[in-house]
């Protein structure tokens, strides 16, 4: 059994605890001995020191941009996830065909002058020899032509025909004048500075006359596509 005390002097009264020092831990006791948050007696403390708590508990301050959200997409994005603008695949093809047809001509400088010496009989050797290499030049043409991708022109078809019949045409114009060469370059091919006709001339005047038919048309189709995109416009002699 507990022993039996007797009844001693009134116990003096309990003092108020002191105000909880800044920084320490816990909270301060109230006068019934529990415990008080310490955000709680800071925000019965004072208005500003609950609106500053506010801002501590939402992670708030006053370094955002109040219109990040109002910034659109795009004005943020970096530059190389914005997208590209669409390419015209027409465009890419008529620029392709374009710097094959700026090759097309360089021979034809050469080949008046071997095909003038040829009629002079001079330089036979050497014209002969000037026109072989434009012949080949002519089908080299051909060649790169064909390795083309020119589906999506206007009037591919017929431009491209046009084209590979003026250059087959000049080809076979340019080695019957080379072949006439050796003729002229052999006995009596000459007579009084002038050369001989043959068959061989002939034969080099009519691929030269359908060489220049096909090359006015292949221009009337090329032109059209060369004024829209900014390119280069030929007429037959440029072909």
């Amino acid at each position: 059994m507990p022993r039996f005390e007797a009844p001693g002097p009134a116990a003096a009264p309990v003092p108020a605890p002191a105000p909880a020092r800044a920084g320490g831990h816990g909270g301060r006791r109230t006068r019934t001995g529990s415990k008080v948050p310490l955000i709680a007696a800071v925000a019965s403390a004072s208005p500003s020191s609950a609106s500053a708590t506010g801002a501590l508990l939402s992670g708030g301050g006053g370094d955002e941009d109040p219109e990040a959200d109002s910034k659109p997409v795009s004005a943020s994005a970096p530059a190389d996830e914005r997208p590209s603008p669409t390419a015209d695949p027409v465009k890419d093809q008529a620029v392709a065909l374009d710097k094959l047809l700026a090759d097309s001509n360089n021979s034809r400088d050469m080949v008046i002058a071997a095909v003038r010496n040829v009629g002079k009989c001079q330089n036979l050797g050497q014209s002969a020899k000037d026109l072989r290499a434009a012949a080949k030049q002519r089908n080299g043409l051909v060649t790169r032509l064909a390795a083309l991708k020119v589906d999506r022109l206007p009037a591919n078809d017929h431009l491209t025909a046009s084209l590979n019949k003026a250059w087959k045409a000049s080809a076979a114009a340019d080695n019957h004048y080379a072949a006439w060469a050796d003729q002229v370059a052999g006995r009596k091919g000459c007579k009084k500075g002038h050369a001989r006709v043959t068959p061989q001339t002939a034969a080099g005047n009519r691929q030269s006359n359908a060489a220049t038919t096909a090359k006015e048309q292949a221009a009337g189709a090329w032109n059209p596509i060369a004024r829209k995109y900014g390119l280069t416009a030929r007429d037959k002699t440029q072909l």
